[in-house]
């Protein structure tokens, strides 16, 4: 059992290195990877990072310009650090990403899976299903979900994971029809394995690259949803300093303050863009087909 478990360490050791070593000879996964790092430090570390409080105000300091003194990126209306409100804000938009994309991986995966290994009217129901959702604008969907559980960011993020689920569910389907026919699961159905233990122990783990290069993408996807209801007023309610809100505030002072508007986007397309290169690095890595 020792000379088992220390072979697979070994192996396990091997292949970490060689995927390391792949993403740094891949621009786009190391660029993203680059920006996907520094963002997450930047969440986690926000508190030490910021020099004020997001929600702190001084009115004699409002709508200060960038590089104003002690406010590298200036102030709103309200006196309050944009600077800080960015820093702050990477922690909401990494949130609900994560959030939302998890529960949209753990329905599209779940259903993918059911779809793809029995097939017949399962996979007509499922299909249907998926076809009806993506005739929709995902974030039309969202603004209806919205509408009906009220504005909140735990809303935003369930509404955000109910809707992003159908491309979880195509993935995992077309990667479950190639390997249901493959020999090591006819291997375990003559073997008398449960369809379940088929299911999650045999095919599972050989979707997870596909489900990987697809999370990453869903993640920006999310970001980007909720920054946009949040610019709507449907997301982070006033102080919380979601992207979107902040950029949705300073659209009154767009032309005397332009920095309000500016700097938000600038970090939206950033984070965006990151897990996008993150996500197509990933998939030219994992994906054999491509090598």
């Amino acid at each position: 059992m020792k000379i088992k478990n220390a072979l697979r360490e070994k192996i396990i050791l091997r292949d970490t290195i060689q995927f390391l070593r792949e993403i740094t000879h891949n621009t786009n996964a190391l660029i993203g990877l680059i920006i996907v790092v520094m963002i997450i430090n930047i969440a986690i570390f926000a508190p030490f990072i910021a020099p004020f409080h997001y929600a702190k105000q001084n009115f004699t300091d409002s709508l200060l310009p960038p590089f104003s003194p002690g406010h590298i990126l200036g102030t709103d209306e309200f006196g309050r650090d944009l600077f800080s409100r960015l820093v702050f804000g990477a922690r909401i938009s990494l949130e609900v990403g994560l959030v939302a994309t998890a529960l949209a991986a753990f329905i599209g995966v779940f259903l993918g899976l059911i779809s793809g290994y029995f097939g017949k009217k399962i996979d007509l129901i499922i299909g249907v299903i998926v076809d009806v959702c993506w005739s929709f604008p995902l974030i039309l969907l969202a603004l209806i979900l919205i509408a009906i559980l009220g504005p909140s960011l735990n809303n935003v993020m369930l509404s955000v994971g109910l809707t992003s689920w159908v491309g979880f569910a195509r993935v995992t389907r077309g990667e479950v029809l190639s390997l249901k026919e493959r020999e090591f699961v006819e291997a375990a159905r003559a073997l008398g394995k449960s369809n379940f233990r088929i299911i999650f122990r045999h095919i599972l783990p050989n979707t997870a690259p596909a489900i990987i290069v697809m999370f990453s993408l869903t993640m920006a996807n999310a970001i980007l949803i909720e920054a946009g209801l949040s610019f709507l007023g449907l997301g982070a309610q006033p102080p919380t300093p979601s992207w979107g809100t902040i950029i949705s505030m300073g659209r009154t002072y767009i032309r005397e303050a332009w920095w309000l508007t500016t700097f938000p986007g600038i970090a939206i397309m950033t984070v965006v863009l990151g897990f996008n290169l993150l996500g197509d690095g990933l998939r030219d890595i994992l994906d054999p087909r491509l090598k």
